[in-house]
């Protein structure tokens, strides 16, 4: 058995049990060499890299696993997905009037920019910068944006036909561990279920007697920044259970009663100067970000960098430490070589990125060692699925090793989770695309003699999450 032939046997697929068989022995026979190998150089294998064998082992296990999809509204949105395009871009337009049959025109968008009194961030060239990434930074300061967003996302990169989903009702897909150079997976945005636009993920349902749950770290790269810098005031931001609101508190910029609830464009803006921080925004994109002027956004920056003092002493300390050392790498050892291309901004970025990553590998490997039926890892959280006479216990195991993995990762230090749980008949549904989902399936109601039975219930009767840590 060659290596050529049986690779090309495995892409055809559609194998024969003799050819499954040829194809087990093949991959078995690497096994064995392994094991014979293995002893002769585990003393030179430094235990990292036996964490991350382990973690390919667990992609296997939840690449296998799967997430639950509705097959049937599934189908029916790519049965009648041109009709839907067409639909779609005459309802959302209708706030709008930037589209010309089924071409968004730039020249449109900027007069209704312009009647709005929004500013944009430009190319070089001049031009309006029209990437998802500039939508989607625009859509936080100016919500009205974000069904535009949805649809420029829905016409132009999703493949409604390229979303991977087998016949047992499950999408799969290569999960790329260790693919991003912070180590992060990074599966197909066209064929996993969380890589098109998030309306879509209303299509992930539990079958009948079963739930899901979509755990997330809280503020996760905020409080590994708190931690690795060991920045005191940082910490008490963390542990306050709202870092947003007591960084505005520390700044002297909300009375120390303030809430959530009072004060709610406070924290908003303190939030986007956090995390903005986080991804070494400068003052420009920060401005356009906040809708503030250069000079609001440099004071803004500059009011962090006065409470957070150690963060950015330890922050410039990361970047000289890469420079000088020609690497910078995460607590266990992920590595990212700098090079001539390499700037400032990646450097400050990747331990918390990279970190990030680490943590979530070992949250998976300890849910699934424990028996959780984890069906896929996404950014910074664990989607679970579980009987629903089990799904709390379940919850609570996934959210005490997700607690064991930050404490891992960050010397001691906790992470708090939230839980997200979904019950059959109910579907999973993200917020930020509940109101194109609900405009989706009214559109696809319209196009059919027979209504389709959408059961999604609103989000005030989703089941509450489950705050167990």
């Amino acid at each position: 058995m060659d290596k050529e032939s049986i690779r090309d046997l495995v892409l055809r697929g559609n194998y024969t049990p003799e050819e499954r068989n040829r194809i087990l022995d093949y991959c078995e026979g690497d096994v064995i060499c392994l094991e014979k190998l293995f002893p002769k150089m585990s003393p030179t294998i430094p235990p990292q890299a036996l964490l991350r064998g382990k973690f390919v082992a667990v992609v296997a296990i939840m690449e296998r696993n799967g997430v639950p999809i509705d097959v049937p509204l599934f189908s029916l949105l790519k049965a009648h997905w041109d009709d839907l395009k067409t639909a779609l871009i005459h309802e959302v337009d209708r706030g709008f009037g930037v589209f010309e049959g089924q071409t968004f025109k730039r020249e449109r968008f900027a007069e209704w920019l312009s009647r709005q009194h929004i500013l944009w961030p430009a190319l070089d060239s001049g031009h309006l910068a029209l990437d998802d990434n500039t939508f989607k930074d625009m859509a936080r300061i100016h919500p009205q944006l974000e069904p535009l967003r949805q649809l420029r996302w829905a016409l132009s990169q999703m493949r409604l036909t390229e979303i991977a989903v087998g016949p047992d009702g499950r999408n799969r897909c290569l999960l790329s561990p260790f693919r991003a150079r912070t180590g992060r997976n990074q599966p197909s945005n066209a064929k996993f279920i969380f890589g098109p636009a998030v309306w879509l993920r209303g299509l992930i349902k539990p079958g009948e007697g079963y739930a899901i749950s979509y755990i997330d770290f809280e503020q996760q790269e905020f409080a590994i920044g708190a931690a690795l810098s060991k920045d005191p005031a940082m910490i008490e931001a963390y542990l306050s259970g709202d870092p947003y609101l007591k960084f505005a508190k520390m700044a002297k910029a909300v009375p120390e009663d303030a809430t959530k609830g009072t004060h709610p464009k406070a924290r908003e803006l303190f939030k986007s100067i956090s995390l903005g921080v986080l991804y070494c925004m400068g003052p420009d994109t920060l401005a356009l970000r906040l809708g503030v002027t250069r000079l609001e956004a440099r004071t803004l920056l500059d009011l962090h960098k006065s409470v957070f003092r150690k963060f950015w002493r330890w922050s410039d300390s990361a970047v000289d430490y890469a420079l000088l050392n020609n690497r910078i790498h995460t607590a266990f050892g992920w590595q990212y070589q700098v090079v001539d291309k390499t700037n400032d901004r990646s450097l400050r970025n990747f331990p918390m990125q990279a970190n990030a990553a680490e943590m979530l590998r070992i949250a998976c490997c300890l849910a699934t060692e424990r028996g959780i039926k984890v069906c896929a890892p996404v950014h910074d959280a664990l989607l679970i699925e579980a009987p629903i006479s089990q799904v709390q216990e379940a919850v609570e195991a996934v959210q005490s090793a997700m607690r064991e993995a930050a404490e891992a990762t960050l010397n001691g230090f906790p992470l708090r989770t939230e839980a997200k749980v979904f019950q059959y008949p109910d579907r999973y549904m993200d917020v930020r695309g509940e109101t194109m989902w609900n405009m989706t399936m009214r559109l696809l109601n319209g196009s059919k003699t027979t209504p389709v039975k959408d059961d999604t219930k609103p989000l005030s009767r989703v089941s509450p999450p489950l705050n167990l840590i």
